[in-house]
């Protein structure tokens, strides 16, 4: 079970089944129309080490808090975001909360259909390269280039999952509402940082109000909705 630490007043609250609220104490809500973005990083802010296996559960210090982190946020989406080398490094990813929490799966899916949906989530892969396949996504699977007008169209919840150059992208068009970042306890060294391929200070300042903060022994699990 995850400890809550602190979280402001008046946050958006979503009715979770009494299983899934036993471990993720405290207020758990997204508004209806965001875009949210959720990363596990090393405490030197590396979020991937490319051409390594694995590599989130590797950065993640193989966390079944934050796989249940994931889970939930993947619970509430509409639609998951993803950039081609995310979807390439996990051709066999279903992007669902009960392929990254099969323990509580039942919970999950019940969870999902009280906010009416009646199917997985979207997922949209943003890439200049149209012809990418997924051995399990199906009809699921769009591949979009256009960045800016695909998520406002979108509309609903929109979940990002990476990787770090679409977070950034992201950024610069002033796209991403909720942050959720778990920290692992583990130093990495070298990889890919959390923000890749844009420059943001000193000339241009994207902020976080933080909104929560809960600990699952030495990983700490942060909410922040992004000033802009």
């Amino acid at each position: 079970m995850l400890e809550l630490l602190y979280e402001r007043d008046g946050l958006p609250e979503l009715e979770l089944p009494e299983a899934l609220a036993r471990l993720y104490p405290g207020t758990f809500g997204l508004p209806e129309q965001c875009v949210y973005v959720n990363f596990v990083q090393t405490l030197d802010g590396v979020v991937a080490l490319p051409d390594v296996p694995r590599s989130n559960r590797i950065v993640a210090d193989e966390s079944d808090a934050d796989r249940f982190v994931m889970a939930l946020l993947r619970a509430c989406a509409d639609a998951v975001v993803v950039g081609s080398h995310t979807l390439l490094a996990s051709p066999k990813n279903r992007w669902t909360a009960e392929a990254v929490y099969p323990e509580l799966a039942e919970e999950l899916s019940a969870f999902r259909r009280s906010l009416g949906h009646d199917r997985d989530p979207e997922v949209v892969v943003f890439s200049r390269v149209r012809e990418i396949e997924s051995e399990t996504l199906g009809d699921r699977l769009h591949v979009r280039d256009d960045l800016s007008a695909t998520i406002a169209g979108l509309g609903g919840r929109v979940l990002c999952e990476g990787g770090p150059t679409l977070f950034g992208s992201l950024l610069v068009d002033d796209l991403v509402d909720e942050l959720y970042l778990t920290v692992s306890p583990v130093l990495a060294g070298a990889g890919l940082t959390l923000v890749e391929g844009v420059e943001l200070l000193p000339d241009r300042r994207v902020s976080g109000a933080l909104e929560g903060v809960r600990r699952h022994g030495s990983h700490l699990f942060l909410h922040y909705s992004l000033r802009r």
